[in-house]
């Protein structure tokens, strides 16, 4: 079996409201790339990444003269094609490299019948347990779906989204308003919900001191964890050494170099696998192993996924022995997916691993052309602004916040 062709189409699909993080905002929509890979069988394996736009597309359409010819059994040799691991000036395509892994393993999943994580050494669980992802948001501009500001819509929020997907982890994406005034969040989650379990990632705006505090203030809370408060491994190392709380992060290790200085030098308790930051599925499994041989945890990160990484993300978290926590998954916001039948189905907070050959997904045609439409009619959109709040940048830590009642 050899690769023919590659083909990149960049999608944009609604969410149900913007979502706020302490970046910016999520305008109301994810922008994905989507990744075909054609063999000379007749056969498609599928790929996704996030971003996109023609400089996406470019990037992919500049891989093609690597690609055509490449058996896609031939994985390590891809790698060293792609990343060219041995030459760090030119090993900055961790990101595609994940997208055509994604779809070479669908494509031997095709090829053999299988599903992937069959030949990835098996599956050790048949569902996956995901955490609820709370975000600050605006209402939507159809008024379907209303802001979350207070912590009373916090509140409702959380219970909307327990009763309809049965989660029993939540995780708060803060930064957005002060310190303070999320603790306060915080704290009434883990009251009106005593029988779960939290997290809470700032994106790391947190200066060090503020981490510090803002730890103390919840040890005594049913934590999972507290996700990159701050910025770099050594400021998060400063932090774990003044609190009780694992700490886990998917900005400061990322990479395998990373890793080794965790290992050397503990700055993180949780290491947030993500199949595309990682280079793929088959480096984030190579990672768990390290973790698991060092007793470090593991979880898996979600990075905006439509069903096409989401399903690399469960094929994953069936074959990791060491999965320690729920999964992370933005997919509850959207609206709608690009996979024949829609979105999941999660139940009881659990999503089942597909059992289809390769990926187990099936690209829907006509969404596709729908959402690449949609993508050329509104276009990309800066992840460091925030649409309603004209002239914001993402906040230094100790500037002013927002005040949340105005």
């Amino acid at each position: 079996m050899k690769i023919v062709d590659l083909k990149a189409t960049t999608v944009s699909v609604p969410l149900e409201a913007p979502l706020r993080h302490s970046n910016g905002e999520h305008w109301g929509r994810f922008v994905r790339t989507i990744v075909e890979v054609v063999t000379d069988e007749g056969l498609i394996g599928l790929g996704e990444m996030g971003g996109g736009g023609e400089s996406a597309e470019l990037q992919f359409q500049g891989l093609k003269p690597y690609l055509i010819g490449h058996d896609p059994f031939d994985l390590e040799g891809l790698r060293f094609k792609i990343c060219n691991p041995t030459a760090s000036l030119y090993n900055n395509r961790t990101q595609l490299m994940a997208a055509i892994e994604f779809a070479c393993l669908d494509l031997i999943g095709q090829s053999l019948d299988l599903p992937v994580h069959k030949f990835l050494g098996g599956k050790l669980r048949d569902e996956i347990p995901f955490a609820s992802y709370l975000f600050f948001r605006y209402e939507s501009d159809d008024g379907l779906y209303p802001e979350v500001r207070t912590v009373e819509q916090l509140i409702n929020h959380t219970r909307e989204l327990k009763e309809k997907y049965g989660f029993q982890t939540h995780k708060l994406k803060a930064g957005v308003f002060p310190p303070k005034y999320e603790l306060e969040a915080y704290q009434a989650l883990a009251q009106a919900f005593p029988e779960d379990s939290f997290r809470i990632d700032p994106n790391a705006c947190w200066s060090v001191e503020q981490s510090i505090w803002f730890a103390r203030q919840i040890e005594d809370f049913p934590n999972d964890y507290l996700e990159d408060p701050t910025w770099g491994l050594n400021g998060m190392r400063r932090v774990r050494e003044n609190t009780t709380i694992p700490l886990a992060t998917n900005t400061v290790v990322v990479n395998f170099e990373q890793l080794a200085q965790n290992v050397l030098h503990p700055a993180v308790d949780v290491i947030l696998l993500d199949t595309t930051f990682w280079g793929g599925i088959r480096a984030c499994i190579k990672a768990a192993a390290v973790c698991e041989t060092f007793q470090l945890g593991t979880a898996v990160h979600s990075s905006g996924e439509l069903g096409i990484q989401l399903s690399t993300m469960l094929h994953l978290g069936a074959v990791l022995p060491n999965l320690s926590f729920a999964i992370d998954a933005h997919y509850h916001h959207l609206r709608d997916d690009l996979i024949v039948g829609g979105k999941l189905e999660m139940v009881n907070g659990k999503l089942k691993v597909p059992e289809g050959p390769g990926l187990g997904v099936t690209l829907d045609r006509d969404k596709l052309a729908h959402y690449a439409e949609l993508y050329r009619k509104l276009g990309s959109y800066p992840y460091d602004r925030d649409s309603r709040r004209k002239g914001w940048y993402p906040l230094l830590p100790n500037e002013r916040w927002a005040d949340p009642e105005e």
